[in-house]
């Protein structure tokens, strides 16, 4: 049985990029900006503003934005330190 995995911190590094380290101990960097800017869906767009963006949180094992998630990603993804476009 695999043991689940989850993040269990968040540092904001610079720009767009958050370190994040996971329950098996991996550190991971992710850059969030090529994501944002091809985004346009509008529950994201307030989230490239900088001074938003830093404003995620660690819920139930993943990283989170605004307080109904307005923004999530897959772990699996996160884990491999790249968000598919």
């Amino acid at each position: 049985m695999n043991p689940v995995i989850e993040i269990v911190s968040a540092k904001h590094i610079k720009h767009y990029c958050i370190e994040l380290t996971f329950s098996d101990k991996k550190k991971v960097i992710v850059d969030f900006e090529a994501f944002l800017n091809k985004c346009s869906h509008p529950q994201h767009n307030k989230y490239k503003e900088l001074r938003n963006f830093k404003q995620f949180k660690i819920e139930n094992g993943n990283i989170v934005w605004g307080k109904n998630w307005d923004m999530i990603f897959p772990l699996e993804e996160l884990y491999k330190g790249k968000i598919k476009l």
